[in-house]
């Protein structure tokens, strides 16, 4: 519990002295880094012609280690988003393999979006692309459902909201077992625009997995960690953005005594001029 409040602590500080410190923000410097936090979704979809590339990277104190990559596609404006995400997974249980995961197909609309205010529901279908039988994905097509809410609280402060779940018909564990199984995660990101290229954040998220188990009999776990962080942008003068981040995942409550590392790196860019 000491440790992970002074970590915390360790990451606002800049936040904090950043807003006594720094005189206010003049107009033209007032634009956000709208990217997505570490794991929260912020509801800022893609700009007309302009694509994401995202690389995440994430290793656990039990040396459990998972790096995804996730393109994001603008159809072919803000409204609509397409985009898929490919994960390669490293488990220890049941018998310690690494491979592909199950890859998902996303669909975001862009239900609101105003400088105070951005909602954008998302939609995606996950296809069994892991092998069930080595731990790594579950043999059967699964849906996911997600809200993000992205809030300017004030001048230098922006709140990102997350809460969706997660429906695996016929679940297959690595023995063979099938179920329905269920999934709930909810959280959120609070980030301090100390300028357009620094961000101090702090995220929390809390999540309730259903498990097959031999036999038909499902367990459920639930995790919670708070991930205090920051994260940069680089802006090339061909347009190219660059944003590098970097947290210290920390298990809270049931997760209490977890603890790794979280990379994170985008490249944004456009790709064909846009008439809107």
């Amino acid at each position: 519990m000491q440790n992970y409040i002074k970590i915390t602590i360790a990451f606002l500080l800049p936040a904090l002295f950043a807003y006594f410190l720094i005189p206010p923000l003049h107009a033209e410097e007032l634009k956000r880094i709208e990217d997505n936090s570490f794991f929260i979704e912020e509801a800022y979809n893609q700009e007309p012609g302009v694509i994401q590339h995202i690389q995440t990277f994430q290793y656990m104190k039990d040396k459990t280690w998972e790096t995804t990559f996730t393109q994001e596609w603008p159809v072919p404006g803000i409204t609509h988003q397409l985009s898929y995400t490919i994960p390669v997974t490293h488990v220890i249980a049941p018998r310690g393999a690494t491979g592909l995961g199950d890859l998902l197909l996303n669909y975001r609309y862009q239900l609101i979006r105003r400088d105070e205010l951005a909602v954008s529901p998302r939609l995606s279908l996950i296809l069994p692309t892991g092998n069930s039988n080595r731990g790594l994905g579950t043999n059967s097509v699964g849906f996911q459902f997600n809200m993000p809410l992205s809030v300017l609280l004030a001048e230098r402060w922006v709140m990102h909201w997350n809460m969706g779940t997660t429906l695996t018909p016929y679940n297959q564990e690595s023995g063979g077992t099938r179920a329905d199984t269920y999934d709930f995660f909810s959280g959120a990101s609070l980030i301090f625009i100390a300028s357009s290229h620094i961000n101090p954040m702090i995220e929390f998220l809390w999540e309730s997995n259903e498990s097959v188990l031999a036999g038909s009999a499902k367990v459920r776990e639930d995790t919670a960690f708070v991930n205090p962080g920051l994260r940069f942008a680089i802006n090339c003068k061909s347009g190219l953005q660059i944003v590098p981040a970097v947290t210290l995942p920390l298990g809270i409550g049931p997760s209490r005594g977890e603890y790794g590392i979280f990379g994170y790196i985008s490249f944004e860019h456009s790709l064909w001029k846009s008439s809107e």
